[in-house]
């Protein structure tokens, strides 16, 4: 049964990144998490384990999101090239950072990220400035560690913070959900190696698991999501986009608000 768990986890995910244009991770790791404690993981692994879980399962979502938007010219590789070693230090900063906090804090800070995002989805809107030149290629460096740090602690793929910095940047939107999109590739491989790694000396891990990342749920939840991302594609054409922005938003303060109180002992 916790297969089939894991298949719906990742069908819902894979549904609403392709339906609300983000990343999987944010939806991902509160389900693990709830998956996880039901099954009775021991509670001081289950939040660490389920972000380098979700991040493992962004490898694959990505190098399919990357791989669409390159066909149409998405992506702006100068740009991606500034950044990616500071998202792959970051990414593994940050699983060290994380490795560090106790499991119920990090919870919290997860919760109170989910909803910080679901404020933004809900209130405000990333602004283009696009006739501004590029920042130079130490501040692209800069931001990609910052963001990558901050993704991998989170245990998703960074386009929530990527996005509004490439706008801020000079990139016209498609170019900055493009880019963004292959800067989730290596955000997801650095920090899903960094919390294998930083996990393997743990003992009280379940059976089946590499460090922090639950073997299982990475193959299930990655190959559902991936099959039913295109579904929720073809409703994103159908359905009104500020009525998809609203409704992601209303389920990340869902989400959010569950792990926050959760973690702070009230649920």
């Amino acid at each position: 049964m916790l297969y089939v768990w894991f298949i719906i986890a990742g069908a819902f995910a894979g549904v609403s990144a392709g339906l609300f244009g983000v990343g999987g991770g944010m939806i991902i790791v509160p389900v693990l998490v709830w998956i996880f404690t039901a099954y009775n993981f021991p509670p001081e692994v289950i939040t660490h384990l389920a972000i380098g879980t979700s991040l493992a399962t962004i490898v694959v979502t990505s190098i399919s999101s990357l791989t669409a938007h390159n066909k149409r010219g998405g992506i702006r590789w100068e740009v991606w090239r500034h950044m990616a070693l500071g998202l792959v230090i970051g990414s593994l900063v940050g699983a060290g950072i994380a490795d560090m906090i106790e499991g119920q804090m990090l919870q919290i800070i997860i919760g109170i990220g989910a909803l910080l995002m679901a404020l933004k989805m809900l209130f405000f809107s990333n602004q283009e400035s696009v006739e501004k030149p590029l920042p130079p290629a130490s501040v692209q460096f800069g931001a990609g560690t910052g963001i990558g740090m901050a993704s991998s602690i989170f245990g998703i793929g960074g386009g929530s913070l990527t996005v509004p910095f490439l706008n801020w940047a000079g990139l016209p939107m498609k170019q900055s959900v493009g880019t963004s999109a292959a800067c989730g590739l290596p955000i997801a491989l650095a920090g899903a190696v960094g919390f294998a790694w930083f996990g393997q000396d743990v003992v009280n891990l379940p059976e089946g698991t590499i460090g922090f990342v639950h073997i299982s749920g990475f193959l299930c939840i990655s190959v559902a999501s991936f099959a039913m991302a295109k579904v929720g594609a073809k409703l994103a054409h159908v359905l009104p986009a500020l009525m998809l922005k609203r409704a992601f938003g209303l389920l990340l303060l869902v989400a959010g608000g569950q792990l926050l109180l959760s973690g702070i002992g009230i649920l």
